[in-house]
């Protein structure tokens, strides 16, 4: 698997990086370490969890499959802080205690000194950036993070956060920033995407195949097995099941028939190989799954097939 640099720093990312959202929860430790081994055999480098995924069980997994199924150095890790669940609510808290308290945490769950990157994950309107980011500082400087970024930051606050920390050189520099990317949701283009591009930055695009809908597999309802179908999941999936996205979905699955692709295959090649991704992070409740999602990697879009989904997908 093709590997590339984020943005102007030293770090080499795999262009598909395996999340882990499910994991610990609707993904058992057994079928998420055979995730593992595929995603490493096919060359990929780049895990991506977070401090609420499972409410921490996410970050334990990858922590237990430290020594038994890959050598620590040999993947790149990246976790995020700052939302939790409170009485069922998501909710952010990017106080510098909230943020460093989360990070040792999930070091202990993870069974490591240090991560490779460590995000905050969402804009915190109630907390000065500054504080927040001198979070990012004592990790980097402790050496906890190798790498810091951002989530969920729109343009004008991901470049407000890229340029405080540029302006002092004893300050950890932003290396990446992630964000929501895909066919059905085009929103970051011209936004974080644009301010990575324009800041050299890496740029992570999380939920590529559109939260799964543009796998097809919700084109007549709502499968029984699917992650529409579950109360953790269904509100996560719903806004992407409207009329919109049903003309996308089709005109994927038909140039997929066309190409002999599946649509999966086409929608995640359509962003892996967009201008300014570093990485698209896919996640799969099963190991079968993931193969599919592997064999994009052996596919490559003409331009007249990216050019028809451009405009069929282009927001008004």
């Amino acid at each position: 698997m093709e590997l590339r640099r984020a943005g102007k720093s030293g770090l080499a990312l795999s262009r598909l990086g395996l999340g882990t959202m499910t994991w610990g929860r609707d993904t058992d430790t057994h079928e998420a370490a055979d995730q593992a081994r595929a995603f490493i055999e096919t060359g990929g480098n780049y895990f991506d969890t977070a401090s609420h995924y499972g409410d921490g069980d996410a970050e334990r997994v990858i922590g237990g499959l430290i020594g038994t199924l890959f050598k620590r150095e040999d993947v790149v890790i990246g976790t995020k802080a700052g939302s939790t669940y409170i009485d069922g609510s998501l909710t952010i808290d990017n106080s510098r205690t909230a943020l460093m308290g989360s990070l040792d945490k999930s070091l202990t769950r993870l069974g490591t000194s240090y991560v490779d990157i460590w995000h905050i994950q969402g804009w915190d309107p109630s907390a000065p950036l500054e504080d927040a980011l001198s979070a990012l500082d004592w990790a980097y400087s402790s050496g906890r993070a190798r790498y810091v970024g951002i989530s969920n930051f729109n343009g004008w606050q991901s470049a407000r956060a890229i340029s405080l920390q540029e302006a002092n050189s004893a300050k950890a520099p932003i290396a990446l920033i992630q964000n929501e990317f895909s066919l059905l949701n085009r929103s970051a283009e011209g936004d974080a995407l644009q301010c990575a591009q324009a800041l050299e930055t890496g740029f992570i695009a999380w939920a590529p195949l559109g939260r799964g809908v543009l796998t097809g597999k919700y084109r007549n309802g709502v499968p029984a097995d699917s992650r529409a179908a579950t109360p953790h999941f269904a509100p996560f999936i719903e806004p992407y099941l409207g009329e919109r996205s049903r003309r996308i979905v089709e005109a994927v699955t038909v140039a997929a028939q066309g190409l002999g692709y599946s649509p999966l295959e086409v929608a995640l090649a359509w962003v892996r190989d967009f201008p300014g991704v570093t990485t698209s992070v896919v996640g799969a409740r099963t190991g079968a799954q993931l193969q599919g999602i592997l064999a994009s990697e052996e596919i490559e879009l003409p331009d007249l097939v990216r050019t028809a989904l451009n405009e069929v997908s282009a927001t008004l």
